[in-house]
């Protein structure tokens, strides 16, 4: 809205060299193999870790699941707030993603919370306010306060989610840590893809209460996943 679409790109690309360089030079260097892996014994040890790591196994979908929910949220909700009778310019619609700051800020607490042995309370405390923020997001157009604590709910409870899954993915030995955070990250992006285009979808045919069904539904699914494993065990 003040720079053009382009800046948006630029900044980005500034931002993540900044970033790039910091962690060059802060994070310590680890040993290698002497005989690195070949590419395709690569990949066949990361279908191996897929099929026999039981932490990746329960939190790979429950990141697909995390991050369609949220996607199915923020892909969509530009087009109610952009229509009449509220007609949002793309910088207001932006800003509501700050609201989502209160989860950033709070996702350093969950990592203490896991050490401290709390994992099984911080999931499922996550997956709830994931479930529960549908609620005030019905109240879009109508209330703008209710919409806010939707967002800080939702936001909340998927920054919660993803530190959870990732401290317990991480629990493995360190030589399988990066092949590990890939394949969760491949749940990640399905997810997010999915849950854009569902969300966008469901907008455009059936009005935004629909998408906060869809979005219930699938915290909802998300939940009935992770208790599903919690019985397994």
């Amino acid at each position: 809205a003040v720079a053009g679409w382009r800046a948006v790109y630029l900044l980005s690309a500034v931002l993540m060299a900044a970033l790039a360089l910091r962690l060059w030079r802060r994070l310590p260097a680890l040993p290698v193999p002497v005989v690195p892996p070949s590419w395709r014994a690569l990949l066949v040890s990361m279908a191996t870790l897929l099929r026999d790591d039981r932490a990746l196994r329960e939190s790979g979908p429950l990141a697909l699941l995390l991050f369609a929910g949220l996607n199915v949220f923020w892909a969509a909700v530009p087009l109610p707030l952009s229509a009449p009778p509220l007609h949002w310019s793309t910088a207001a619609i932006g800003a509501l993603g700050l609201a989502g700051i209160v989860g950033a800020l709070l996702a350093a607490r969950v990592g203490h919370w896991m050490d401290r042995g709390f994992a099984v309370r911080v999931s499922l405390a996550a997956m709830l306010l994931m479930l529960a923020a549908w609620w005030p997001l019905l109240g879009l157009p109508h209330s703008l306060g209710l919409l806010l604590l939707g967002v800080v709910l939702l936001d909340l409870g998927g920054q919660a989610l993803h530190v959870s899954n990732q401290a317990l993915l991480l629990r493995a030995p360190v030589e399988q840590h990066g092949r590990l955070v890939a394949l969760y990250m491949l749940f990640y992006a399905v997810g997010s893809g999915a849950g854009a285009a569902a969300g966008t979808w469901v907008q455009a045919r059936h009005g935004w209460n629909a998408v906060c069904l869809l979005g219930a539904g699938i915290a909802a699914l998300a939940l009935l996943w992770w208790a599903r494993g919690r019985l397994r065990r």
